[in-house]
């Protein structure tokens, strides 16, 4: 197995919600990788996400979302604070944590209290957390990962990158309608 591959979120994404839930499916641990999805060519507009994870909860059974106001939100701030979380190795329960705040309690992320109690859910504390948000290196953090995930051709979140293998391109999969094809090319991959 080459490169580990890579889901990339921004919080302000119900979508990238729906697809953290279920990224399990994936065979090969996936690298979660917070970016800045306003500066990506294809973003959804607002109407759309809502639709679209309003839609894909009621056909999957699940808990219909709970809008924060405003949505859609300034993700800025939430973005550098699962930078931080991914710096100290706590990425994952970081991001459930404020998807959940966000798109199951309601509450936007553009409020720094709604960040500390996402942090506060993962042990994280909250001076702690706020003063890595304005950290020098977390910032740069944000701005290489967004550029990475634009050189891989990412235009939309969620997305999940794979490495190609064996001469083969890498594949790119956008939108959580794409993840059991994401498990497939991965499963895939995984020797027998």
């Amino acid at each position: 197995m080459g490169q580990q591959p890579a889901f990339y979120f921004d919080l302000a994404s119900p979508e990238c919600y729906l697809s953290a839930e279920r990224i399990m499916l994936l065979a090969i641990a996936a690298e979660w990788v917070p970016i800045r999805g306003s500066q990506l060519p294809a973003l959804s507009d607002a109407a759309t996400q809502r639709e679209l994870t309003e839609r894909l909860a009621d056909e999957r059974s699940l808990q219909q979302p709970r809008w924060p106001s405003p949505f859609p939100f300034d993700s800025e701030q939430a973005m550098l604070a699962a930078t931080y979380a991914k710096q100290i190795g706590r990425t994952v329960p970081f991001a459930l944590a404020g998807f959940r705040q966000a798109y199951a309690g309601g509450r936007a992320l553009d409020d720094p209290d709604n960040i500390v109690i996402a942090g506060s859910a993962c042990e994280m504390h909250p001076a702690a957390l706020l003063k890595g948000c304005q950290l020098r290196s977390v910032r740069e953090g944000l701005d290489q990962a967004t550029t990475l995930a634009l050189e891989r051709g990412v235009r939309d979140v969620p997305a999940v990158w794979v490495a190609g293998e064996g001469g083969q391109p890498d594949q790119l999969f956008h939108g959580d309608d794409r993840l059991e094809a994401a498990a497939a090319a991965l499963s895939a991959q995984v020797p027998t």
